[in-house]
């Protein structure tokens, strides 16, 4: 009877274990793909400044729209550092931002002709991709994450041992629809 119950508590240790040890794999998988976010959205904040300074060899009196652009893309560098729940609404107001400075290059023939434009807005376009791909990864690996945690055994341990809900990179519905309005990249 002894060697019974000393089986059911091994088999139980071992079970927890496990449940464990794939909550950790779990939280280390989120918080790789938000680098992989991270890094997407680094490179597209370092490109700005130099499309930025591209329209406004072109349209200088453009310089609202310009500020905008500039301002939208610092707020997106200081929420980016504060994770994804931060992230998302600025990173929102940026690509909304940026949708008006696209469309001032349907004014400027000039400007749209403009080889140093057309490479960089073909770079944003290529980064806007990773940056779709990576937050996709993102959430999935977030969303396992946050249903690991919920899911019995593991919700009876988790939150004691540190494993806290994670949240998703979204932009919020008032800043959805803007962002959804703005013209799209043509080349």
């Amino acid at each position: 009877m002894e060697w019974v119950i000393l089986g059911i508590i091994v088999v139980l240790i071992i079970w927890l274990v496990i449940i464990y040890n794939r909550l950790v794999t779990l939280r280390q998988v989120t918080g790789q793909s938000w680098s992989d976010v991270d890094v997407q959205l680094k490179q597209r904040h370092d490109l700005i400044p130099n499309l930025v300074e591209t329209v406004k060899g072109y349209a200088a009196h453009e310089k609202t729209t310009l500020d905008a652009v500039i301002q939208a893309r610092n707020a997106a560098v200081t929420a980016q550092a504060q994770g994804p729940a931060a992230a998302g609404p600025a990173e929102g107001a940026l690509g909304a931002a940026l949708g008006r400075l696209f469309a001032l290059s349907e004014a400027y023939p000039d400007l749209k002709a403009n080889q140093n434009f057309m490479s960089l807005q073909g770079e944003l376009s290529d980064i806007e991709n990773k940056i779709a791909a990576a937050r996709r990864f993102y959430n999935s690996s977030v969303a396992e994450y946050n249903a690991m945690t919920e899911s019995v055994p593991a919700v009876f341990f988790a939150r004691s041992l540190g494993f806290q809900q994670r949240g998703f990179f979204e932009i919020p519905e008032a800043e959805r629809a803007a962002v959804q309005a703005t013209p799209q990249v043509r080349f």
